[in-house]
């Protein structure tokens, strides 16, 4: 990285904002190099990560889930097509997922939730006297915890 980009570039490049850029910092998502004055300098692949990040999150997922697969590419280095695929595997397995979970609360969310409201006449059927309540707090079927 031969003189790199100021931590003001990489905010303009990106779009975000320079205490976010700092935030991501601690994290391991970007990782700059100081130069003889002591200054953060960002590497052009800095860019795409943060891009990566913000589009991760757009979909829902949270930092948790998205550093420690940044964490594992290599410093100062654009990701390589093999890395990209990786990573792209493993989110899409946790889209897929997401998506499943998504079909069946949309599926029964006209029904009982099994959260023990009693409120729908349906609710004497799939949760009479709240027996959901004896299984645990919140919505147990919609959970995939229950019929």
């Amino acid at each position: 990285m031969s003189q790199g980009l100021t931590i003001g570039e990489l905010a303009a490049r990106t779009g975000l904002a320079v205490s976010a850029i700092r935030f991501y910092e601690t994290h391991d998502i970007v990782k700059p190099v100081r130069n003889a004055g002591g200054h953060r300098r960002y590497g052009r692949a800095d860019i795409r990560r943060l891009s990566f990040v913000m589009a991760a999150q757009r979909l829902g997922f949270s930092l948790a889930e998205i550093a420690p697969h940044l964490r594992r590419l290599a410093d100062h280095k654009g990701p390589s097509k093999a890395d990209w695929t990786r990573i792209g595997r493993d989110f899409r397995r946790e889209i897929d997922a997401r998506i499943t979970a998504l079909e069946d609360l949309r599926d029964k969310l006209d029904g009982c939730i099994g959260c023990g409201c009693l409120s729908l006449s349906a609710c004497a059927l799939y949760n009479p006297d709240d027996i959901k309540g004896a299984e645990g707090t919140g919505p147990r079927n919609l959970a995939g915890m229950g019929p």
